[in-house]
């Protein structure tokens, strides 16, 4: 399990850093929003991507609270093993922000001045979020999860453009772009209210799964720790 939950926190820190570090360098290339959008887009899909195919077969490639509570109310990962996987979460993302400040000589942690608030912005993140679980389970659901590092960066990429929040849809993540005073931040205020709209939108896409991809058979709590640990269930790379 060690292994599984470094994974986590290692995929969850690498991810953010390549969130906030695209977003700080986006603004050192050029002053329009729509450019550094882009930019920040584009670099956060294809390391999403990355990260999924690498890790997915240790951790499953969660990356993400939402996606790993979701797991754990169907009872498919262990309680003590899917608590590890969020603190690590959480952990990496706290590490990664720190990561992609300092190499811009910034400071590690700086509370960030952005707001996104109101009731537009968290229902964009309903939306992000809901979709993502969706997509998720569909994978799963199907024995798909070998397109995941291509489809769940798919999601969130076309999300960052329609939907009122830029797709943040990942509570992890959030907290860790609190602490970045620059593109990408947002305000340590707005923080809470993020997150419970990506978990309502995490149950959303949750009951969606089970409406269009109901389960056919009970499916085992988890898998001996060798065969776990090299032979992933079907679906295992679709985190986020």
């Amino acid at each position: 399990m060690t292994r599984r939950v470094f994974a986590e926190f290692l995929g969850t820190a690498m991810l953010v850093a390549a969130v906030v570090g695209s977003g700080i360098m986006g603004t050192l290339l050029s002053t329009d929003d729509a450019v550094i959008l882009i930019l920040n887009m584009l670099s956060t899909v294809a390391a999403l991507g990355v990260l999924i195919w690498m890790l997915g077969p240790i951790s499953g490639a969660h990356f993400n609270p939402a996606v790993t509570g979701v797991a754990l109310v169907r009872r498919e990962i262990p309680v003590r093993e899917g608590g590890a996987y969020v603190v690590a979460q959480v952990a990496g993302a706290l590490a990664g922000v720190a990561l992609a400040n300092i190499m811009f000589d910034l400071p590690a942690w700086d509370p960030s001045t952005n707001q996104r608030t109101g009731l537009p912005i968290w229902i964009g993140e309903i939306v992000a979020t809901a979709g993502l679980l969706l997509l998720i389970g569909a994978l799963t659901r199907t024995g798909r999860g070998s397109l995941g590092p291509i489809l769940v960066p798919a999601w969130i990429g076309s999300a960052y453009f329609f939907t009122s929040s830029t797709s943040f849809a990942n509570p992890a993540v959030t907290i860790g772009r609190s602490l970045t005073d620059s593109f990408t931040g947002i305000d340590p205020a707005d923080v809470l209210p993020f997150i419970v709209f990506q978990l309502i939108g995490a149950a959303i896409g949750a009951g969606l799964t089970e409406v269009l991809y109901p389960r056919r058979r009970p499916e085992p709590l988890d898998l001996p720790g060798p065969v776990h640990e090299v032979a992933p269930r079907p679906g295992d790379r679709t985190g986020s």
